[in-house]
């Protein structure tokens, strides 16, 4: 079976490193994809950087691969063979917003989601606070792998 993980990744952090892992020992296979929306402006990395770091976060991780798409999740799960799609949720808000996308994935592209939760020492960890944080000077190296500090430290610089 093989799943897909699909998000910005902007930056990918250790919930998410956790997610893939969980995944992978789950289906076996997992395709992460770094989705894309060409109308809005690019966030801290590029998508090329997204999914360079992505690789190299998840490279000791077996069965994981790393692509981009842009569009509708469904036609990148079709796209990829993805037999489902895999998505995180860390508190209540999440896994409201999650069950809708769900559902309206089911219906449009005939894909089961299968919802997981990040370890409790990951579980709060967002990207948007990632980028604020770096942003903002502060230290994000116990929120991410140290490949994605070392990038953010030179973007800092």
């Amino acid at each position: 079976m093989k799943a897909m993980f699909p998000g910005s990744f902007d930056p990918i952090h250790l919930g998410h490193v956790d997610i893939v892992r969980q995944a992978a020992g789950l289906f076996g296979e997992v395709v992460v994809v770094v989705m894309h929306n060409p109308e809005k402006p690019v966030g801290m990395f590029s998508v090329t950087e997204r999914v360079e770091l992505a690789k190299a976060a998840t490279r000791d991780i077996k069965g994981v691969s790393v692509n981009a798409a842009a569009g509708l999740a469904v036609d990148a799960a079709a796209k990829f063979g993805a037999d489902f799609i895999v998505k995180s949720v860390r508190n209540a808000a999440d896994f409201d917003a999650e069950v809708q996308m769900a559902d309206t994935n089911r219906i449009v592209g005939s894909v089961e989601t299968v919802l997981l939760i990040a370890q409790p020492q990951f579980s709060f960890i967002s990207s948007r606070y990632v980028r604020d944080i770096a942003q903002n000077g502060g230290n994000v190296s116990a929120l991410v792998p140290s490949v994605v500090n070392d990038a953010i430290t030179k973007v800092k610089k």
